[in-house]
């Protein structure tokens, strides 16, 4: 009788691949053949009904060429920003260990010259690619391979990259800005529940994501912005007349990040930009004006926001006082 071949035959052909295998000769054997079989039986019986029952779960693992591969375009780590010197741990750790140990998770990619798209596993595609270009080419990239829709490969990713540091706040930020409006239509409240996370938390980070482009190329990079910042900014930026002092200050500082790229001068770091953005928002009170006048043998007088304050010598006798506060009433009444 010829038999379908299907998942569960591919099944059976792997757990029961390998009971006719005769024993090693020099094993001692069981009491009996007899229980021996039935135990080795029993127990790939069981691993079948497990992987029937969907107990055990299959995994597609691959080594490949990560030139095969291309990050998903939603990823949320900015690529362009690995560097050997981010990655040097990972790419020092593959190159001892022989092998990648933990797979990157992939998606089957339809964009020619492309096998995969990678969801999760941006810095191990940069480590693998950076040994292959200097010397070792022998390394292939790890990959799991499945079938996942955008909204499962961003909750995805999301979880296996939301306690790393290595992932700014700006770009989790923006990613989360991205999906709400893409896969929840706008409702905090519902991807809040989705990701399990508190809606001010999640609100924390969209208001990030909202912070104007002037604001985020005053800092060195994205990657120094944090969510705290946004926090400390928003109400400033809520006003018009310090809104409009950060976004100047903001552009001057700008100017001298971008100069410090070409090579002119120096970066200003993250904390410094905060400081020259929050002191221009909340500028020092004007000096009120002084006025200061000496009457006489030594009667000094001060005149502020209306007030006047006399002072003089203990020692000055009582008619020179006396001619110099006469003096003093006479200029005011000139005044």
């Amino acid at each position: 009788m010829t038999r379908k071949h299907g998942k569960h035959d591919a099944i059976f052909d792997d757990v029961l691949s390998g009971l006719d295998e005769p024993s090693a000769p020099a094993a001692p054997k069981p009491a009996s053949d007899h229980d021996a079989g039935s135990a080795r039986f029993l127990k790939r019986s069981t691993t079948i009904s497990e992987r029937l029952s969907g107990e055990i779960e299959e995994k597609t693992l691959r080594w490949v060429d990560p030139a095969r591969c291309r990050m998903w375009d939603r990823h949320n780590r900015e690529y362009s920003l690995l560097t050997e010197d981010s990655c040097r741990d990972l790419i020092d750790g593959i190159r001892a260990q022989g092998k990648q140990e933990f797979p990157a998770i992939v998606r089957p990619s339809a964009e020619p010259g492309f096998d995969y798209e990678v969801i999760c596993g941006a810095r191990r595609h940069f480590a693998v690619s950076w040994l292959r270009a200097n010397n070792y080419p022998q390394f292939r990239y790890l990959i799991e391979v499945r079938d996942l829709t955008d909204e499962e490969a961003f909750r995805l990713a999301d979880i296996e990259n939301r306690d790393r540091e290595d992932i700014s706040d700006y770009e989790r930020a923006i990613d989360y800005a991205d999906a709400v409006a893409r896969y929840y239509g706008g409702r905090q409240k519902a991807m809040a529940e989705r990701l399990e996370v508190s809606q001010p938390w999640l609100s924390r980070y969209l208001q990030l994501a909202k912070l104007p482009d002037v604001v985020i190329a005053a800092f060195p990079n994205v990657r120094e912005i944090r969510e705290r910042n946004a926090r400390e900014l928003k109400p400033l930026l809520g006003a018009a007349e310090s809104s409009a002092a950060i976004m100047a200050e903001a552009a001057a500082i700008g100017r001298e990040q971008q100069a410090a790229r070409e090579g002119r001068g120096s970066f200003v770091d993250a904390a410094s930009v905060m400081r020259r953005l929050t002191r221009a928002a909340r500028p020092s009170e004007p000096a009120v004006p002084v006025e200061k006048a000496v009457f006489g043998a030594g009667l000094r007088v001060q005149t502020k926001a209306g007030k006047v304050t006399m002072s003089f010598d203990d020692t000055l006798p009582r008619e020179a006082l006396a001619e110099a506060f006469a003096a003093y009433l006479d200029s005011r009444a000139e005044g």
